[in-house]
């Protein structure tokens, strides 16, 4: 029995032109296109960092937007992030969904918690919640009536 033989999804170029001046170099993105993890971008989507007072978030904390349609004069992260918070997610997960770093959807949720647009809520802690001991200890208890 032979084994499978693998076959490249992507074939290879046969031929590679050294890269022109001024052109992009092969992988990275033409010039006007988005990279998600350009620093440049990313310091333009903070704000070109003003050094203003970030909320108090971790990434377990969950956001919920306040408003069904984002107004019109948010940027396109903002509304995905409004889009997104229709249900409660944690800040960690629409870190990931949106293929931002944490410290970015920090900066924009926070400018949002200060229009009202979102809701921080803090996560349900266990220690918060009763010992299970002593809430079958009560249901006995109602079923002895």
């Amino acid at each position: 029995m032979t084994p499978p033989q693998r076959r490249r999804r992507y074939p290879r170029e046969e031929l590679q032109e050294p890269p022109q001046e001024g052109a992009p170099e092969r992988g990275s993105p033409a010039e006007g296109q988005d990279n998600p993890k350009d620093p440049e971008r990313l310091y333009v989507l903070t704000g070109g960092g003003e050094g203003g007072d970030r909320a108090d978030i971790d990434l377990v904390t969950l956001i919920v937007a306040r408003a069904d349609v984002p107004p019109p004069a948010t940027q396109p992260e903002q509304s995905a992030l409004l889009r997104l918070c229709k249900a409660p997610l944690s800040v960690a997960e629409l870190s990931a969904y949106l293929n931002l770093p944490f410290s970015v959807v920090t900066v924009l949720l926070t400018e949002l918690l200060a229009a009202e647009l979102v809701q921080a809520r803090a996560p349900i802690v266990r220690s918060a919640l009763p010992d299970r001991s002593l809430l079958e200890a009560v249901m006995h208890g109602l079923q002895k009536l």
